[in-house]
């Protein structure tokens, strides 16, 4: 059973398609509110494992389209938002930790390193054969940390749904050294640029 929450949920009053964000995230639905348009959530249902030897840039881009199309494959007469994030260290997938073990552990690999992250967005309308998806990339080079400035900060924020374990909207900034991109609400996991500019190629109207 798909899990469903109502956001403001009516039809656009620009558009006759409904809007959906296919995905739980309490931070991309914090974002996507700031278009102030009428949506609903809901769960995508997606096995998120990696294929073997993908790239996090691929990996990125394949669940946030994968997250899409499984929403919209239900909703054929809505245009429906999916996300996913990957931290890329040298290559390798790191993914939300889960728990303050884990999240531990990724933040003693990522001190002092240069890590992106792949942010991936894709906007689904099946009715009118609307399909588009973009990446954004955010370079992030972490400070040196001590060991028990990870233990304290883990104990502060509990990141542990965040990719990278790096929560750069709260205390995770602290972490950091340097962000770089095109778009700051990338990084937090739902790149509003990118997808204002899809949804208006989808048509509706944001203002």
């Amino acid at each position: 059973m798909q899990l469903k929450l109502n956001i403001m949920a009516s039809l656009n009053p620009n558009s006759n398609l409904n809007l959906i964000l296919a995905s739980t995230s309490v931070y991309r639905r914090e974002l996507l509110q700031r278009l102030r348009m009428p949506f609903e959530v809901v769960a995508p249902l997606v096995d998120e494992t990696p294929m073997p030897g993908e790239a996090p840039p691929a990996l990125a881009s394949r669940l946030a389209i994968a997250k899409a199309l499984a929403v919209a494959r239900n909703r054929i007469d809505s245009v429906v938002i999916g996300s996913d994030q990957v931290a890329n260290l040298k290559g390798e997938c790191l993914g939300k930790p889960g728990t303050h073990e884990n999240a531990f552990r990724q933040l003693q690999r990522l001190r002092g390193q240069e890590v992106f992250f792949e942010t991936a967005v894709a906007v689904v309308c099946l009715k009118n054969n609307f399909e588009a998806h973009e990446l954004v990339r955010i370079r992030v080079l972490f400070r040196e940390l001590e060991d028990s400035e990870i233990e304290s900060y883990l104990r502060a924020e509990m990141p542990y749904d965040c990719a990278g374990s790096a929560k750069s909207e709260g205390l995770g900034i602290s972490l950091l050294e340097v962000i770089e991109s095109n778009d700051p609400t990338a990084l937090v996991g739902l790149p509003l640029i990118a997808t204002s500019r899809m949804l208006r190629q989808a048509g509706f109207k944001l203002f």
